[in-house]
């Protein structure tokens, strides 16, 4: 059968390890991470399941390490994009014709390696290549992954056993078709969660895909990639392009086939890309379909009523963890006057008590590296310019690139709620904060709703609950994740569809049933058992 009905095991988040020092879990990611630490791979393209050694490559380097090489990545060429497109398109009939318990029990299997033998490879590699703590490691390249693939097969179920009314004398029904062409995935560096499910959520769908990771996030993805064919999956289904995004669009959307855009990324990356989608519209076979994700500049709201330890652990977190460089991370902030001494003092000791250094040597520290040299100038400057323009320094702004690119937690204070640190996205730990008189809270709603053009996370901080309703409805539209009293940052799937709306992308919610249905073409089938034997109408007498 291959319509879905089938039972299949009911999803569970994946529990999160905690690593403590001594336990088990600790003892063998330890071994995993200085295993591969100290030795550099070579990571080929991947394409019709055959691994492909262009010998145009580059070095993926630990943020936290300059001189650790982890891995000699074989980028793609026009040509090897244009085979990859081959091989999706030459797998796409066999894949969307297999029945959909056996796709599914690819990305079961996928989730359960993972969970068990695979935990520690997909893991230490998002330590090492994207500078993640242990904790952000676990609950993104584990747990998160896992979720990704257990719950999206049970969303696909869900939408198969969705079916239309049938009366006497009919039959219907909805056949969810693949879409009719292959789908390119574009995918950050910052989550090896969501490298993996921009492939796989498709595929879990029947489409088959040209995927390209950031070549910042190549060493995880080669071994995401590993895992999948580990799994059982048929080649050609995914197939993994390595090196430039801009060549391996190019190349994708110029191809009548092209079918879909699965994308996370900038604003400005994903405002090309749509341009370019959009010039070449009457060339594809079909309307393409475009799911992004395009970064924020997420708030957190506090009420005079709110308690300040609690808000000032979800400002730490929000704004810190990972180095600031989550979509959702809290990067401004509109504080009350009677709360801000305490805040203050508060959150100045809290950045200066997280503990940063080389996260792939020493798995008790809260922060690694950010990401490159770019990103590393851009907060320095970002940081010296508002300095310059009149904001207070509270904490951080020392920047360090001797050995990794280190960036301390920052916290910058202003009078202007429009100044560039409160409006534009940074992607680092860099926090503003806006002190506001404690009568002007409903008056500066619009402000938190207007202030910048995304719409990504948010979060209010109140005990009163009058206050907490008028910002629910005051700021519906500032973002498609509100938290109550809670960090903006920390989706889980299932409980929290991800995604927003106005620049920060197309809000399709990620880790949903909304975001598998646009993955598939739908075709209505009525079938009539005694059709009628005369053409006329009771109306003409």
């Amino acid at each position: 059968m291959s319509d879905g009905t089938i039972p299949i095991p009911e999803p569970v988040n994946e529990p999160v390890y905690g690593y403590a020092p001594g336990s088990p879990e600790r003892t063998s990611l330890e071994a995993a991470v200085a295993a591969m630490r100290a030795t550099r791979i070579e990571a080929p393209c991947v394409v019709a399941g055959t691994p492909i050694a262009t010998g145009d490559t580059f070095v993926q380097r630990a943020p936290h390490d300059h001189s650790l090489e982890l891995a000699e990545v074989h980028a793609a060429g026009h040509a090897e994009i244009e085979r990859a497109v081959e091989a999706a398109e030459d797998a796409r009939r066999d894949w969307a014709a297999m029945p959909f318990e056996h796709r599914a029990a690819v990305f079961l299997r996928a989730a359960d390696l993972l969970a068990g033998p695979w935990r520690d490879t997909i893991n230490a590699a998002t330590i090492l290549g994207q500078s993640k703590s242990v904790q952000q490691a676990e609950i993104d390249a584990a747990c998160e992954l896992i979720d990704f693939l257990r719950f999206n097969v049970a969303y696909a179920r869900q939408l198969h056993e969705e079916q239309p009314l049938s009366v006497a004398g009919e039959w219907n029904r909805v056949d969810l078709r693949p879409l009719d062409g292959f789908v390119l995935a574009i995918t950050p560096f910052n989550f090896t969660a969501i490298a993996g499910n921009l492939p796989t959520a498709p595929a879990i769908m029947g489409n088959t895909v040209v995927w390209k990771p950031s070549e910042k996030q190549a060493l995880a993805a080669h071994h995401t990639m590993r895992l999948l064919e580990a799994a059982g999956l048929p080649p050609g289904v995914i197939n993994l392009v390595h090196g430039d995004g801009a060549r391996a669009a190019e190349v994708a959307t110029a191809d009548p086939r092209f079918a879909a855009l699965h994308f996370t990324g900038s604003e400005r990356v994903l405002t090309a890309l749509w341009q370019r989608i959009g010039e070449q519209v009457g060339r594809y076979t079909s309307f393409p379909r475009i799911v992004g994700e395009s970064g924020g500049k997420d708030f957190v709201l506090a009420h005079p009523s709110a308690d300040v330890e609690r808000l000032v652990v979800g400002l730490g977190r929000g704004a810190f963890e990972y180095q600031g460089q989550k979509c959702s991370a809290a990067s401004r902030a509109y504080l009350p006057r009677s709360l801000w001494p305490a805040v203050r003092d508060q959150l100045a000791d809290l950045a200066t008590d997280l503990t940063m250094g080389d996260v792939g040597r020493d798995l008790s520290l809260y922060l690694g590296a950010v990401i490159d040299g770019g990103a590393f100038r851009r907060h320095a400057e970002a940081i010296e310019q508002a300095v310059h323009e009149g904001a207070e320094l509270l904490v951080g702004g020392t920047p360090d690139d001797r050995e990794g690119w280190f960036v301390p937690p920052t916290v910058l204070v202003t009078d202007d709620p429009r100044s560039a640190t409160m409006t534009e996205e940074l992607f680092g730990p860099i926090l503003t904060v806006h002190v506001y008189d404690d009568a002007g809270f409903d008056a500066l709603l619009p402000e938190v709703d207007q202030a910048t053009r995304y719409a990504l996370t948010g979060a209010v901080f109140a005990d009163d609950r009058q206050a907490v309703a008028r910002a629910t409805e005051a700021l519906r539209h500032t973002a498609g994740n509100l938290y109550i009293n809670d960090k903006p940052t920390g989706s889980v799937v299932g409980r929290q569809p991800f995604g927003g709306a106005r620049r920060s992308g197309t809000n399709d919610k990620a880790g949903s049933m909304f975001n598998l249905t646009r993955w598939c073409s739908p075709r209505a089938i009525k079938e009539t058992w005694v059709g009628p034997t005369h053409w006329g109408y009771p109306h003409q007498g």
